[in-house]
């Protein structure tokens, strides 16, 4: 299971307590970032790394389950990149388990091409 948050402080250098607290307001004020990577996760850094791990993983045992823990997994739009990089499954908090439920829902019903909105 992939620690998103713990993965995003190690990649990114800085913690969550200096998204909320710190600097990281003036750089969503600057448009450096359009979002937290807390709150969804970094695709093109953090995102990379989680898909290139499973590819690996997963070629090197096939029967490997992979995921993801922590608040990234109740994200709309982190399920979605979860399930494309074929992540078995998503933790996350009790609160986001609704969302996280339809989301995979979601995301498991476009990859078979019907529209489940």
């Amino acid at each position: 299971s992939f620690g998103t948050n713990d993965l995003t402080q190690t990649t990114w250098g800085f913690s969550r307590d200096d998204v909320e607290a710190a600097f990281f307001s003036r750089y969503l004020e600057a448009g450096i970032f359009g979002v937290s990577p807390f709150e969804s996760l970094d695709q093109q850094g953090v995102g990379r790394l989680v898909d290139l791990a499973c590819r690996e993983g997963k070629a090197a045992n096939p029967k490997l389950h992979l995921g993801v823990c922590g608040e990234h997994g109740g994200d709309p739009q982190s399920i979605h990149f979860f399930h494309g990089v074929g992540l078995d499954y998503v933790s996350c908090s009790p609160f986001r388990v609704p969302v996280a439920r339809l989301e995979a829902g979601r995301a498991a019903g476009s990859a078979t091409g019907s529209d489940n909105r």
